[in-house]
């Protein structure tokens, strides 16, 4: 059987038409509009998050001289707390700077003995036993030019003993720690305390 619209009442023909019509733009709106307005969606909300990256970037862009000035106070800071926590033991450069300061003070160092270094969580501690010679007038001088090294230097367990046969420049015999510290280069995580070992390379007591 053959369908033709013109066999059609004219009421016929115009509802066929609207139905192909209707057909015609729901396919449209289906397969081209719906697809294209989810793509313009879709960029749009793309362009908003580059918009929001750009504004961003302009913003810290604008602090870069200040992050720059931050950085380089930090790095300055962490210059001078190398001074005052050097990375590094170095025996021989300590026991120099002790030895000045003693003949400085007419003191002699009789034995100079570093001890086993004890592992914090930023720091090391490094005692080093020390045995020195003179008077109370100059291990007083001594321990007053310690005190103003850049380095941290502690002195403790003092104990101080009068000779028997004293003559004026040698009238007391004293031993004491005195414990400086070195700045780790990584942060220990295991209990502090529990990474002691004797130091490496340091010379032996005279």
């Amino acid at each position: 059987m053959e369908l033709s619209l013109t066999r059609l009442p004219w009421y016929g023909q115009v509802g066929a038409f609207l139905v192909l019509a209707m057909a015609g733009v729901g396919a449209f709106v289906y397969y081209y509009e719906l697809p294209a307005r989810a793509d313009m969606e879709l960029r749009v909300t793309q362009r908003e998050g580059l918009r929001k990256d750009v504004v961003m970037g302009v913003a810290t862009a604008k602090k870069l001289p200040e992050f720059r000035a931050q950085v380089g106070e930090l790095e300055a800071r962490l210059n001078n707390l190398k001074v005052v926590l050097p990375e590094e033991k170095d025996a021989a450069d300590l026991l120099r700077r002790l030895q000045t300061v003693a003949t400085q003070s007419n003191l002699t160092i009789k034995s100079f003995k570093p001890a086993a270094t004890v592992t914090k969580q930023l720091h090391a501690e490094w005692p080093i036993n020390l045995e020195l010679d003179g008077t109370y007038h100059n291990l007083a001088l001594f321990f007053d030019r310690v005190s103003k090294f850049t380095r941290i230097v502690n002195i403790t367990g003092l104990d101080v003993k009068g000779k028997d046969r004293p003559d004026p420049n040698s009238t007391i015999t004293a031993s004491c720690v005195a414990t400086t510290f070195v700045l780790l280069d990584r942060p220990q995580t295991g209990k502090p305390g529990a990474g002691r070992g004797a130091a490496p390379g340091a010379p032996k007591g005279t």
